[in-house]
């Protein structure tokens, strides 16, 4: 089992940054590919970035590309999600996953979710 609980979120200024992060404990192998979703009031959960915890391959999704890095730290078993020059629609509840597939893009890729922090950017 994995459990994962994610901390960070918060309200934020268009154009401001938070850091969003992920600890994770229980049986995370090496192989696992770790991600963050969001998903916003009416809307599906969408991916946004991902990592895999043996030599960081990162990807992102258009819509972040270039304003959100992630990032991990195998010593705190933890994955951050740093986002920067944040737009109003980038509102929604956040959710890290981890995956034991090769290849994880959807939601139904992933085995084990966290419970989900809330960002939410005013205008």
């Amino acid at each position: 089992q994995v459990q994962l609980v994610e901390s960070g979120g918060g309200l934020v200024q268009a154009g401001g940054s938070l850091r969003l992060s992920c600890a994770a404990s229980g049986r995370i192998f090496s192989s696992y590919v770790m991600g963050w979703f969001r998903q916003a009031p009416g809307k599906e959960r969408e991916f946004a970035a991902s990592v895999r915890w043996k030599g960081g391959s990162t990807y992102y999704a258009d819509s972040v590309k270039g304003r959100f890095t992630i990032s991990r730290d195998n010593a705190k078993n933890t994955v951050y999600l740093e986002m920067n020059s944040l737009k109003p629609e980038d509102t929604a509840a956040y959710y890290c996953a981890a995956s034991s597939r090769l290849a994880a893009l959807e939601p139904e890729d992933y085995d084990y979710w966290g419970q989900g922090t809330q960002v939410t950017v005013s205008s």
